[in-house]
C-alpha cells in the first residue's frame, strides 16, 4: 500500500513587496516515512518554503497543507504535530540543557511527569545525558545542535523540519548528527523535511531531493534517478585503452549507457551499475591493451552542475 502524502504543495508562491519572487510556483508532495531533502544555494527559496509551511508567513499564490492543515487556518495545531529546528538555534545560556527543554515542554503544557519522560527520551537519543545539566553556554555548536534536535523531539512530531540542520559543523560532527537524524526515520519513521546548501554532506540520508535555484525546485528524485536523468546514469568508469574499434565493443556490455572518447584519449563510461569486470573482459576479447580503468559514483554536486550547465548550453543554442 502507498504511503500517505503528509506534505502537499500545489503552484505556491511568495512575492515580496518589492517585487522579489522568493519561491515560484512551486509542486511538491512528501510522503509519511520519507526523508525529503530542499538543496540549493543560499537564497534559493528553502527557508521561504519551510516557513509558509509552518505558517510563520503568508503565501502570494498557490496552496500547502501539512498533515491535511492548511498553516495559515491552523498554525496552532500544525505546531503541535511538526517539530521545526531553525538554522539558528537559539537557548538560554545561563540555563541547563535540561531546564531549557523543560522550558519549552512548559510551554506545550505537558505534565510534570510527561516533561520529565519526555526529556529524557529525548536526550537519550542525542547522546546528551553527560552534559544536559551543564549551562548551555558552555556547549560546543555541535551539542547546541543536537539540543536542538532534542528539543524537536520532545514534542514527538510526526513530522520534523530541518533548516540547515549541519550548520557550522566540521566534517565529522556534521556525519555523526546526520547518523543521529537518519536514525531517527529509520527506528521511529518519522517523516523529514531537511533543507541544505550541502549538497553531497546530507545526500546519503535522503530519499528525494528537491534541487533548488532563484525560488524555484528545478528537477527532484532521488540521487540515482537524477544522475540517469541528468548524467546518463549512477556511475562513471574512466577507461584508458589502446585498441580497434573500441567505443563499438564497449556500447554492446549490459549496463553500459553511453561511451565516449574525450580528446585525451580516454574513454567515458556512464553506466548503471559496477561494469568494470566486463569491461576488462571485453578487452582482452577485443585484442585491446588496458592501462587504466577507474569508478566514481555520482554526487549532487555533479548533477546540480552538470544541469546548469546543460542548460546555459540550451539557452545559447536556442
Amino acid at each position: 500500500m502507498e504511503a500517505e502524502n503528509v506534505i502537499e504543495i500545489k503552484e505556491l508562491s511568495k512575492e515580496y513587496p518589492n517585487g522579489k519572487l522568493a519561491v515560484d510556483a512551486l509542486t511538491l508532495q512528501v510522503k509519511r516515512g520519507e526523508v525529503f531533502g530542499l538543496l540549493g544555494p543560499n537564497g534559493s527559496g528553502k527557508t521561504t518554503t519551510i516557513l509558509m509551511l509552518l505558517g510563520l508567513t503568508e503565501q502570494t499564490g498557490g496552496a500547502a497543507t501539512i498533515l491535511g492543515m492548511d498553516p495559515l487556518r491552523a498554525p496552532l495545531e500544525i505546531k503541535r504535530k511538526v517539530g521545526y529546528m531553525p538554522d539558528t538555534v537559539g537557548f538560554y545560556d545561563e540555563l541547563s540543557g535540561y531546564e531549557n527543554l523543560d522550558y519549552t515542554a512548559r510551554l506545550m503544557g505537558f505534565t510534570s511527569k510527561e516533561r520529565a519522560r519526555r526529556i529524557s527520551e529525548s536526550i537519550e537519543k542525542m547522546r546528551l545525558s553527560k552534559s544536559v545539566h551543564e549551562k548551555v553556554r558552555t556547549y560546543s555548536h555541535g551539542m547546541r545542535r543536537r539540543l536542538g534536535l532534542a528539543e524537536v523531539l520532545v514534542k514527538q512530531p510526526e513530522i520534523a523540519i530541518l533548516d540547515e540542520p549541519t550548520q557550522g559543523l566540521d566534517p565529522e560532527s556534521a556525519s555523526e548528527f546526520l547518523e543521529l537524524i537518519s536514525a531517527l526515520n529509520r527506528d521511529e519513521n518519522l517523516t523529514i523535511l531537511l533543507s541544505s546548501h550541502l549538497l553531497n554532506q546530507v545526500q546519503a540520508i535522503c530519499d528525494r531531493v528537491g534541487l533548488f535555484s532563484n525560488g524555484k525546485m528545478l528537477i527532484s528524485g532521488s540521487v540515482d534517478d537524477l544522475s540517469r536523468q541528468i548524467i546518463g546514469g549512477r556511475y562513471t568508469v574512466k577507461l584508458s585503452a589502446e585498441g580497434e574499434g573500441l567505443v563499438q565493443e564497449l556500447s554492446s556490455i549490459d549496463g553500459v549507457n553511453s561511451v565516449a572518447l574525450a580528446e585525451d584519449g580516454t574513454y567515458h563510461i556512464e553506466c548503471e551499475s559496477d561494469v568494470r569486470a566486463r569491461l576488462a573482459a571485453a578487452l582482452q576479447t577485443a585484442g585491446g591493451k588496458l592501462y587504466e580503468l577507474s569508478m566514481h559514483r555520482h554526487n549532487l554536486d555533479t548533477v546540480y552542475k552538470t544541469y546548469f550547465k546543460e542548460a546555459a548550453y540550451a539557452d545559447t543554442s536556442a
